[in-house]
């Protein structure tokens, strides 16, 4: 019975505690393993509170990673998002850059990074966002209809139509491009001039 509690014992030792040696557990010597590793820091977000009579109050609990919902550095788009639906691009932008900056691998903070420079009219480093994305997830439909847009904000009405119509292959039924390429076709009654 002695030897099932210091087994027990050691095992939420070790959940609780970063670094445990187990070596020392499995001889019975799991004092000494709290000792050696009391210093080790534990995340405060997952030290439970209210909890009486379990330890120090480093102690820690088991976090399965599928039960997450929050990341840190989610903040970043997640305002990028919420920025550019109140149409504050110049803001949106800001926080997309500093969303690819901490997750360089997300799309969808590279798309939203390159949606904000076209609202901007920096239409050279949306080119490179757009390029970055397509890299992680390729020519999907929302980023060649985002750069048929992005072509018809500049003006460049012909290779708008290319992105729109390669978009409308891949998703015939989207409403979002049919919709692109009524305002496309529109917009071909005004006066045309030289991108440049």
């Amino acid at each position: 019975m002695r030897r099932l509690l210091t087994v027990l014992a050691c095992g939420s030792l070790h959940l609780a505690v970063t670094g445990c040696n187990l070596t020392a557990c499995s001889t019975g010597d799991c004092d000494a393993a709290a000792v050696a590793t009391a210093g080790a820091a534990v995340t405060p977000a997952v030290v439970p509170t209210g909890v009486v009579g379990v330890g120090p109050a480093t102690t820690s609990t088991v976090q399965d990673p599928a039960d997450v919902k929050y990341y840190r550095s989610d903040e970043p788009l997640r305002m990028g998002i919420e920025h550019f639906n109140r149409g504050n691009f110049g803001i949106a932008e800001r926080y997309f850059r500093d969303a690819v900056e901490k997750a360089p691998k997300d799309p969808t903070a590279w798309i939203g990074l390159a949606a904000s420079y076209d609202r901007v009219a920096r239409y050279d480093l949306a080119d490179r966002a757009y390029v970055y994305a397509i890299r992680l997830v390729g020519e999907t439909t929302e980023i060649l209809n985002n750069q048929g847009y992005s072509y018809m904000l500049r003006g460049d009405l012909a290779k708008a139509r290319v992105k729109f119509l390669k978009a409308l292959q891949l998703e015939p039924n989207n409403p979002t491009i049919a919709n692109n390429l009524k305002l496309l076709n529109a917009s071909y009654g005004f006066i045309q001039r030289s991108p440049g």
